[in-house]
């Protein structure tokens, strides 16, 4: 036997053995961990004692790989040491990967004053038994308005809270202001407070404003864990809390899980029957009602539904109703929203969207009161649309580990920067306001962003984690939603859209699931905009498909609604495409088409040029037919499109059009008897031609005018007149004129926008132009048309998608630190060659020996390299070459960062008193493949004792 210790702390004993055992030979090696282990943190815990009990959040998909421990003696320990009894069931990860911080977060669950609930053995009376086997009726904590003063810290609340209304760990109702606006020059807090194994909720906030909580955990609680309950509470704060283990309970709807969805009716009307997936099953660590609150440096480490969600009652509920207008809260601009985690969700990390239902139960919407509902996010100034709009911005987001989508927005503006995805089902959805935004000209962004589809945190089998399999590289790792869900790191849906300066990574189809960088929102049938864009993208090279627009089968269903026909985005600078101002469609959608395009099968998509935009349609009596559109010059490649709104007042069609062209529309049916043509996102001047098929005897009156949507005003009426010829009414002399060809049965057209619009807005700023035809048809009357009214000539020339190909984008991708080696892929390098490169800097190497790279971590710049030719033997005759990075002192105070990458031997290092998360070993075999390292290394940590801006002046001086 002999025992070892590992860089990391764990001490293990490995045992050879050897013998006999009823004639037969044993022998073989045992390796146990013994003596517990030894924990690296973060920050300084010296104060963590022996006999105190500690959880270590989950790194997986499932918050059940949570695990708690007591910790144990340690005088060898260091001040950001600790020592657990027992081993870990699962993996929990301690390192930064791929540029995504996936360390687990470390909550202590002592504390000095203990208050907890005196317990039964079982549940009891009418305390929802049929969904809970323990004792669910804990103590609570109620703090009421007018109190002298309230500030909690280092208190352990155990056994807390009931699953009745109003009864929580912590609850402060209806308190109102509780900070200087109140009259409190000491504002009230709770600070350092641990509420775990609790029964409802952690903190609940109910008409209070001007709260702080401040490095509180809540762990293996009930219902909704950190909690705004009316819409109301503005100005509260939530810093460095941790919130993990968050369970269903049974309070209002959203609490709920499935079953208890269906078997809680008593507040329903008459017969209803919830539906769990949209009435119920949003259970979150942090439920914000109102937006106005801040969120720093947070952590949502496992919940059964939602880690952050930002949800929007359109009026106040509860005690609070009438305290503001209808739509006050949707309007309202975000607070701070700052290096916030969500991570081993099994729905989203975040979710910014929908509201509650704010009316009683009735005949009319028999859903329960505070059933989840639909609502939009459009902050303006001072919550008045009438105001300029205000940015609800994202900043530093991490979202790893999530079942479904790391993050999920709707609404607008927002915008998400500094942020990372990795290894969630779907990385980031960007949804606007609808099929047509209610807030005219809002957009939504992400920019610096980091995306990643399978990191190196493979994960571990069990806690409820439901699928194992295959990852991309061959070695077994745990999946998200399931073995074959098809991966996507940036799902466009809706728009505008915009993405720029982000960098995407390891996102590789198999044989089970596609997995792509770019996707879009699967049995679409709304719009996609033209105007969704990107720019400034960095594809690694372990992006194996950047695009896909999928294909029928599992999870796309037939891929034929018409959002799913119609997607389509706009590569500004080429950096995805490699062609600039290109246009990516799906490939059978040929109102994109021209001669100059270039077909991608893999993608199932079509890179275009030209000038596209949208025609909105409108139809009534009748409201259900299917639409057929073709281009004039594609005429036998018409697209159908179905509509989105069946069964209401009218149907609606959105396709995607290029400029300048001339379109034939026909349906499946006799043709409504009013219909409106909308030109979305068309700039003054642009321009179709339209010819809409009708029974031959039919009458017309065509009227343009412009409608404010906001304001639901029309202005600037004109009515169009017949016209001789179909040239006279498509000879864009400015007159309105329209002209019916009783022979074909087509009305011809030509629909153009006179006003400017402005960004983002859809319409001008004058308001929305569109033509309305009102047709009198004839019973009987035949409806049937040919294919092409308009003269046959090849599709016009555009130009070519493959003339001017992108050049080499050195501004692309996340500005962050990265270091990468890989053997180099241009033909014009020696397959003898390795290199290093250091965000755009590149450096070569084609000696054998091994050369050493210098950086300080506190600046990132390179202070010294060197080669040393000292490979000889077996490794020289193979012609294996390394390339080493690392550290020295740069300066009196600080230390540097030491990173190491070769072609069969790479290390990345520090050299220092820290020993960071990052250090990485590589080394392979001459007959291997290149070892390859990619690694993004944070600079300025305070772990590197970088000198702050004023000592460096001091130097300076």
């Amino acid at each position: 036997q002999r025992d070892f210790l590992t860089y990391d702390g764990t001490r293990f004993t490995v045992t050879a053995f050897s013998g006999w055992i009823k004639g037969v030979p044993h022998n073989g090696f045992k390796v146990e961990v013994s003596k517990g282990i030894i924990l690296h943190l973060v920050d300084e815990v010296s104060s963590w004692l022996p006999g105190d009990r500690i959880v270590v959040a989950s790194t997986d998909y499932s918050m059940h790989q949570a695990e708690e421990f007591n910790l144990l003696p340690c005088p060898e320990c260091k001040s950001n040491q600790v020592k657990i009894d027992g081993s870990p069931l699962y993996l929990h990860i301690g390192e930064v990967i791929d540029g995504v911080d996936m360390r687990a977060e470390v909550g202590l669950l002592t504390r000095n004053i203990l208050i907890q609930g005196e317990m039964e053995d079982s549940c009891y009376g009418q305390n929802q038994c049929q969904f809970f086997s323990f004792d669910t009726f804990g103590g609570h904590i109620k703090i009421l308005r007018n109190f002298s003063s309230v500030h909690m810290s280092g208190v352990e609340l155990k056994n807390m809270g009931q699953q009745i209304l109003g009864s929580y760990p912590v609850h402060f109702h209806l308190a109102e202001d509780v900070d200087e606006r109140g009259g409190y020059e000491r504002p009230t807090y709770l600070d350092n407070l641990a509420i775990h194994h609790c029964f409802s909720r952690c903190v609940a906030i109910h008409g209070t404003h001007g709260l702080l909580v401040k490095d509180t955990i809540g762990y293996d609680t009930l219902g909704h864990c950190f909690f705004l309950e009316d819409g109301t509470e503005q100005r509260n704060t939530f810093y460095h809390n941790l919130g993990l283990l968050t369970r269903s309970g049974t309070i209002l709807p959203s609490d709920r899980s499935e079953a208890m969805c269906l078997a809680i009716r008593s507040h329903v009307y008459g017969n209803y029957v919830p539906v769990p997936s949209t009435d119920c099953m949003a259970v979150s660590t942090f439920w914000i009602a109102n937006p106005n609150n801040n969120l720093i440096e947070n952590a949502a480490a496992g919940a059964q539904d939602v880690g952050i969600w930002y949800i929007f009652h359109r009026v106040p509920t509860g005690q609070s109703e009438g305290q503001y207008p209808e739509g006050h809260a949707e309007h309202t601009p975000l607070g701070v929203f700052y290096n916030n985690r969500v991570h081993s969700n099994f729905k989203a990390g975040l979710f910014i969207g929908k509201g509650v239902k704010t009316t009683r139960a009735s005949a009319e919407d028999p859903r329960e009161y505070l059933t989840v509902d639909n609502a939009r996010f459009h902050p303006h100034q001072d919550a008045d649309p009438e105001k300029p709009r205000v940015p609800a911005v994202i900043d530093g987001l991490i979202a790893f580990k999530n079942n479904d989508h790391g993050a999920w927005a709707r609404g607008g503006d927002i915008i998400f920067r500094n942020s990372g995805f990795s290894d969630n089902g779907i990385g980031l959805t960007l949804a606007s306001d609808g099929t047509f935004p209610t807030d005219e000209g809002s957009s939504l962004e992400v920019t610096r962003s980091i995306f990643v589809g399978e990191s190196s945190n493979f994960g571990s089998q069990g806690g409820q984690n439901s699928y194992w399999g295959k990852g991309a590289n061959g070695e077994y790792r745990t999946l998200p939603r399931n073995k074959t869900f098809p991966i996507r790191g940036f799902q466009i849906y809706d728009g505008p859209v915009r993405m720029a300066k982000c960098t995407f990574k390891k996102f590789i189809p198999t044989v089970d699931r596609y997995s792509s960088a770019i996707g879009f929102f699967m049995k679409n049938s709304w719009q996609i905009s033209p105007q969704n864009n990107v720019s400034q993208i960095l594809m690694e090279k372990s992006v194996g498909l950047k695009v896909f627009f999928g294909r029928s089968g599992q999870w796309f269903g037939s891929n034929d609604n018409d959002g799913d026909k119609m997607s389509i985005f706009h590569d500004l600078d080429g950096s995805v495409t490699g062609y600039p101002d290109t246009f990516i469609g799906r490939a059978d959608n040929y109102l994109l088409r021209h001669p100059g395009c270039l077909t991608v099968p893999r993608w199932n998509g079509v890179m275009c040029t030209g000038k596209f935009a949208q025609l909105y349609i409108q139809a009534r009596r009748p409201e259900n037919l299917t639409l057929s559109i073709a281009r004039a010059a594609y005429h036998s490649h018409p697209l159908r499109l179905q509509g989105v709104n069946r069964g209401a007042p009218y149907q609606q069609y959105q396709p995607v059009v290029m400029l300048e062209q001339a379109y034939v529309i026909q349906w499946d049916g006799r043709a409504p008897e009013d219909i409106i043509l909308y030109p979305i996102n068309f700039n003054r001047g642009d321009w179709l031609c339209v010819a809409l098929c009708y029974p031959r005897e039919s009458v017309f009156q065509v009227v343009a005018d412009i409608y404010q949507r906001r304001t639901g005003t029309v202005h600037s009426v004109k009515h169009y007149l017949a016209a001789p010829s179909r040239a006279s009414a498509l000879s864009r002399t400015g007159e309105r004129l329209f002209y019916f060809d009783r022979a074909s049965g087509y009305l011809f057209v030509h629909l153009q926008a006179h006003e400017a619009r402005k960004g983002h807005s859809y319409c001008s700023q004058q308001g929305c132009e569109r033509i309305k035809i009102m047709a009198h048809m004839y019973p009987g009357d035949s409806w049937s048309c040919g294919p092409n009214p308009f003269p046959e000539r090849p599709a016009a020339a555009q130009r070519p998608v493959s003339r001017h190909p992108a050049g080499l984008c050195r501004a692309c991708g996340a500005p962050q630190k990265q270091n990468q080696s890989e053997t180099p892929q241009p033909p014009s390098i020696k397959p003898t060659c390795f290199l290093l490169q250091i965000n755009d800097t590149v450096f070569l190497f084609n000696r054998r020996g091994i050369f050493f790279m210098v950086l300080d971590a506190c600046s990132g710049a390179v202070v010294s390299r060197r080669h040393f030719g000292t490979v000889t033997g077996e490794n020289a005759a193979s012609g294996v070459r390394a390339v080493l990075l690392i550290s020295e002192l740069t300066h009196p105070e600080g230390h540097s960062l030491c990173v190491c990458f070769s072609g069969s031997f790479a290390m990345l290092g520090y050299k220092g008193q820290a020993k960071p998360s990052w250090i990485k070993v590589l080394n392979h075999a001459g007959y291997q493949k290149a070892a390859s390292l990619q690694h993004y290394v944070p600079l300025k940590l305070k772990e590197y004792q970088s000198p702050s801006r004023e000592t460096d002046e001091m130097q300076q001086r």
